[in-house]
C-alpha cells in the first residue's frame, strides 16, 4: 500500500499523518464504526469510482444497524454529501486506486455504553494495486479456517461494522501462517459463508452458485454485480448452500469483493479446485468485470462515478 497525502477527517483535508484518533475513543476500544472499501479506476473520462452510490447508502445502513446518526461536525451527511466528500478527497490526493470511508464513534469512554457519543469520519485515500498480488491472475490458494464467520444473532453480519472484522482478522492470520493466500469461513451450520474480506462463487455442472444471504454473509456489492453481470452473460446463476465437499469439487471458483475485484480460486485445503489453473468462465467474467469498471462497456456505464 501507498499512502496518500490528504485525509479527509470530519469535515477538513489533513495531512496523511495528522489525521488521529484519541487512545480512548469508543471507536479504538470497542469497534463501534462501520466503514466502505472504494476502487478507483482510469477511464476514457477521467478516473471514476465504481458504484459510489451504492457504498454510501451500505455505509449509512450499517450506521442504523450500529444506531447512530451520521452528525459529523454538526451536519448530518445524507449519500450525496459523502459522495462528495469521497470525491473532494481523492481529488485532493495524487495516486489513488482505493478509498476507505469509516463512520466511527470518537468519543471517549471507558465502558461500552455507546449512546450520546460524538460521531466522526475519516476518508482515507491509498494506492493499493491487486490485493492479493499474483493470485488475481495465477489463481489462489485457500483454506478453510477454523474460524467460524459470525452469525447473524450475535452480530451484524450483513454490514461492514468494524469490530465483526476481529474475526476475519484471525482468518487471514491463519492462512498466511499455513502458507496460503486466504481463508474461507464456515458459518455456525458448517456451510460455506464468505472469505476474510470477499464473497464466493463457485461453477459446478454448468450453474454458478454463491452462498445467499441468510448463510451470514456481508451483502457485496461486487457480488450483487457479478450475479448481474453473469446473467446478462446468459450464465444461470443460484444463490445456494454451499458444501465444503461442493467447494472442493467445483469445476471453478472465484472471490469477489471491492478490493479483491475477481481472483480466481485454483486451490482449497491443499486440493485442486478443476485442474488447479484459472477457469474459462472465470477468466470471460474477470475480462467483463474490467471493461465494465475501466468503463469500456456502455450498458454498465451508471456504476460509474466520474470524479471529475
Amino acid at each position: 500500500m501507498e499512502k496518500g497525502e490528504k485525509i479527509w477527517l470530519d469535515g477538513k483535508l489533513l495531512n496523511w499523518e495528522d489525521a488521529r484518533v484519541h487512545v480512548m475513543s469508543h471507536s479504538l476500544n470497542y469497534g463501534s464504526g462501520v466503514f466502505e472499501g472504494l476502487r478507483v479506476y482510469q477511464t476514457p473520462k477521467g478516473p471514476a469510482v465504481f458504484r459510489l452510490r451504492d457504498h454510501m447508502v451500505r455505509i449509512l445502513d450499517g450506521c442504523k444497524v450500529m444506531g447512530f446518526e451520521p452528525v459529523i461536525g454538526g451536519k448530518k451527511y445524507g449519500v450525496d454529501d459523502l459522495m462528495d466528500a469521497v470525491k473532494a478527497t481523492i481529488k485532493a490526493n495524487k495516486k489513488v486506486d482505493y478509498v476507505k470511508p469509516c463512520i466511527y464513534l470518537s468519543g471517549e469512554r471507558a465502558g461500552l455504553n455507546p449512546l450520546d457519543l460524538p460521531v466522526s469520519m475519516f476518508i482515507a485515500c491509498m494506492f493499493m494495486g491487486a490485493y492479493l498480488g499474483s493470485a488475481a491472475t495465477e489463481g489462489a490458494k485457500v483454506i478453510t479456517s477454523s474460524w467460524r464467520r459470525p452469525d447473524n444473532q450475535c452480530s451484524p453480519a450483513g454490514t461492514k461494522v468494524n469490530g465483526t472484522y476481529i474475526t476475519s482478522t484471525l482468518a487471514k492470520r491463519e492462512a498466511i501462517s499455513l502458507g496460503a493466500n486466504e481463508a474461507v469461513m464456515l458459518n455456525s451450520a458448517g456451510l460455506v459463508a464468505e472469505c476474510t474480506g470477499e464473497n464466493i462463487f463457485v461453477f459446478r455442472k454448468g450453474k454458478i452458485f454463491t452462498p445467499p444471504v441468510s448463510d451470514c454473509i456481508l451483502e457485496g456489492i461486487t457480488r450483487e454485480t457479478i450475479m448481474t453481470v453473469a446473467r446478462d452473460m446468459g450464465y444461470e446463476v443460484e444463490e445456494s448452500h454451499i458444501t465444503r465437499t461442493q467447494l472442493v469439487s467445483a469445476d471453478e471458483a472465484w472471490m469477489t469483493g471491492t478490493a479483491a475485484e475477481i481472483t480466481p480460486v485454483t486451490m482449497v485445503d491443499g486440493r485442486a479446485v478443476g485442474s488447479g489453473k484459472v477457469g474459462g468462465t472465470t477468466k470471460k467474467i474477470q475480462e467483463k468485470y474490467r471493461d465494465i469498471v475501466t468503463g469500456k462497456d456502455p450498458k454498465y456505464v451508471k456504476w460509474l462515478d466520474y470524479v471529475e
